[in-house]
């Protein structure tokens, strides 16, 4: 019976009870950063090919499910000014299903002779395509207008803006993803001419910094943090620790929760301030090729009900040919 009753909310969440939400989070992005800013566009300055699936919660029904693969790199000349880089995303979520395709530029400043430090400025642009599907819910009144029939959709442009600066040994980035969305206006008008209020991207501010610090030649320790804040949700915070051993097996941990940095008209006094933590393996199957894994758990009330977060990633480098001849410096971050 408990289980029924929190399905119930849960889709009645989903589908009209929650206006704005949280944006795509993956456990593994401090292994492409391109997924929380634009400026990170061409950092590795080779062609760089990164896919992720995400399955939230896995058992419990209607449970998040989100995908996602980009491609960036640089467009060639003498200072290698210009990153570029694409990214498609999708996310289902009981009914709903939000799929985004974005273009990021990023424009790259040297700072100093030997090129180990840079300032980047980044930009996207892009188009989120919201989808319900009426088909996916359980109703009482089969005329209620709330409800459509079959799957509809919509589609919003957006845009995206970044600055991320680093050097061998440190980076400091921040963004302000979903920029189109600052609006405080979440119905949506969809393919059938009905104006539905339904779960939408909001607009979010992302801070990250990390450093390596060289333990023996044979490993690296790497932490990091991510401050993620929307305004309207509770401010969150990553705290992650990587060891790279042998430049070829990455270890960490990361550590998700919210902080009260300030009050909130949208929050309601006495929430519980719940938090999960993520064991993540990052292993390089050949010097060009990283394959990844994340398990995540819970200690909100939800935790019972659900058999935790995988995460699987793969990401490839392919390195300019004609370029081989050129020192290449590792990229840690």
């Amino acid at each position: 019976m408990k289980m029924r009753v929190l399905i119930t909310i849960m889709m009645l969440l989903v589908a009209f009870g929650v206006n704005a939400q949280q944006d795509v989070q993956f456990s593994q992005y401090v292994f492409n950063g391109l997924s929380v800013n634009p400026a990170y566009a061409g950092y590795k300055e080779d062609l760089y090919f990164n896919a992720v699936y995400r399955k939230q919660w896995a058992g419990f029904p209607g449970a998040p499910q989100t995908g996602a693969v980009s491609l960036d790199g640089l467009i060639r000349n003498q200072d290698n000014r210009l990153g570029v880089g694409g990214q498609v995303t999708w996310d289902k979520l009981g009914p709903q299903q939000t799929l985004s395709a974005y273009g990021s530029f990023a424009y790259r400043i040297r700072l100093d002779e030997a090129d180990t430090k840079r300032l980047c400025l980044g930009i996207g642009f892009g188009m989120n395509q919201y989808s319900v599907d009426g088909n996916a819910l359980k109703y009482i009144d089969a005329n209620d207008p709330n409800v459509p029939v079959g799957k509809v959709s919509t589609t919003k442009p957006d845009a995206r803006f970044g600055i991320y600066y680093y050097t061998p040994k440190f980076y400091v980035g921040a963004s302000v993803m979903d920029l189109f969305s600052l609006n405080s206006d979440y119905k949506l008008l969809f393919s059938d001419g009905v104006l539905y209020s339904t779960i939408k991207k909001s607009a979010h501010i992302y801070l990250t910094a990390g450093t390596l610090i060289t333990l023996s030649d044979n490993v690296k320790l790497k932490p990091s943090f991510m401050m993620k804040e929307d305004f309207h949700g509770p401010t969150n915070l990553d705290l992650n620790a990587f060891a790279l051993f042998a430049e070829r097996l990455w270890l960490g941990a990361s550590y998700r929760t919210a902080v009260k940095l300030w009050n909130k008209e949208a929050l309601q006094p006495g929430l519980q301030q719940t938090a999960a933590v993520s064991a993540i393996m990052e292993y390089y199957a050949t010097e060009n090729m990283r394959i990844g894994y994340s398990y995540d758990f819970t200690t909100s009330g939800i935790a019972s009900y659900q058999a935790g977060t995988h995460e699987i990633s793969i990401g490839i480098l392919i390195p300019d040919k004609k370029k081989l001849e050129r020192i290449k410096s590792p990229r840690y971050f």
